[in-house]
């Protein structure tokens, strides 16, 4: 079976940090691209951050959105079949369902993506 786990969600102070993980099973997790997303209520499902396949890319290639980019970072361990995104300097506009997804190419489009964990909640306190 296909599936993606997301864990790591919780409440934080503005200021904090949380890092997320994304646990893949049936999937060998270095052929695919894993993105980022969240939901915040009310709101579109908009693109956080995405790395591409590793075997796609010998160096690796990242991509963020500007309002995370310099405090956010996306990762992988493909070893253990794994991604992350540490999120530091957290803000009460991060508050959201997180998820993680895996795909191809790495890309904003959420449509592009074949396989989707359930979320992981997030909140930041005022």
């Amino acid at each position: 079976q296909l599936q993606l786990v997301e864990s790591g969600g919780g409440l934080v102070q503005p200021g904090g940090s949380l890092r997320l993980s994304c646990v893949a099973s049936g999937i060998t997790l270095e052929n695919y691209a894993i993105g980022w997303f969240r939901q915040a209520p009310g709101k579109e499902r908009d693109g956080v951050s995405c790395i591409s396949a590793s075997i796609r890319s010998s160096v690796g290639s990242t991509k963020y959105a500007d309002s995370v980019k310099g405090r956010f970072t996306i990762s992988r361990d493909d070893a253990k079949n794994t991604a992350f995104l540490q999120m530091n300097s957290l803000k009460p506009e991060d508050t959201a369902v997180y998820y993680c997804a895996a795909d191809s190419h790495c890309t904003f489009y959420s449509t592009e993506y074949d396989l989707w964990g359930q979320g992981t909640q997030v909140t930041v306190s005022s």
